[in-house]
């Protein structure tokens, strides 16, 4: 008989705030991600989607709220502390080392680590993940296109063994062919065990794809259900679906 994995919050946001200057970006967001999920954060440009992931990740430092990650408040540890903690963050625009190939790219992403037979085996997992970026191995990251730079910046982002991948705009400027190709990746990432919290444009796709969704607009969740509740929400898709 197949067990069910017990579901428990992995992370959880409460009452966080963010201000960029005298700008109020988050507005006491509250939200929950349990293991094992995709929870997608939808929302039109600006609603404050990207500035939840960087506040998480501590790219941003919050003015005030909770981020309980694994029964922890996490909200006033450092960057390189929350990747330590087992949190990545694969940014907007994939932000890859242009001038540095594939594999150093991969290389990096395992900063934390020091075992290099286990990072090396977690360089060989990335490429049966992502056969093209095998090919191109030694090639200068910069030279991939916009498809390749994204499945690297998530490569790059999984060396870090991460349990939570928060994974923003993953769709953006690539051909419909290569959308769909990465998002068959996410749903293979959360079969392996990652847990993803999810910002993406194209929020039918995301919302085929997810657990669960909330919905932002000006830096205020308005919004929230089952991911199959969402999308046939009149309001969702009037405002997202198209």
């Amino acid at each position: 008989m197949d067990t069910e994995v017990p579901r428990y919050s992995i992370l959880e946001i409460k009452n966080l705030c963010v201000n960029y200057g005298g700008i109020q970006a988050l507005k006491n967001i509250n939200l929950v991600v349990n293991n094992g999920e995709i929870v997608t954060l939808i929302g039109a440009n600006g609603a404050g989607k990207s500035t939840t992931l960087r506040a998480i990740s501590k790219i941003v430092n919050p003015r005030s709220g909770e981020i309980i990650y694994q029964g922890r408040n996490i909200i006033r540890r450092q960057p390189h502390e929350i990747v330590q903690l087992g949190i990545a963050h694969c940014p907007e625009g994939r932000r890859v080392l242009a001038r540095q190939t594939v594999y150093d790219n991969l290389l990096l992403g395992a900063y934390i680590h020091r075992d290099e037979a286990q990072i090396k085996a977690d360089i060989q997992r990335q490429f049966e993940r992502f056969p093209r970026l095998a090919e191109r191995r030694n090639q200068l990251a910069g030279t991939l296109s916009g498809g390749e730079q994204q499945m690297l910046a998530i490569a790059r982002s999984l060396m870090s063994r991460p349990k939570l991948l928060l994974l923003d705009e993953p769709s953006l400027g690539l051909a419909p062919a290569i959308v769909r190709e990465i998002f068959r990746i996410i749903e293979n990432l959360r079969a392996t065990g990652v847990t993803i919290l999810l910002v993406e444009q194209n929020a039918n796709l995301a919302l085929q794809i997810a657990d669960r969704g909330y919905v932002l607009e000006a830096g205020s969740i308005v919004l929230t259900g089952a991911a199959s509740e969402l999308i046939s929400d009149e309001r969702v898709k009037k405002a997202y679906l198209g």
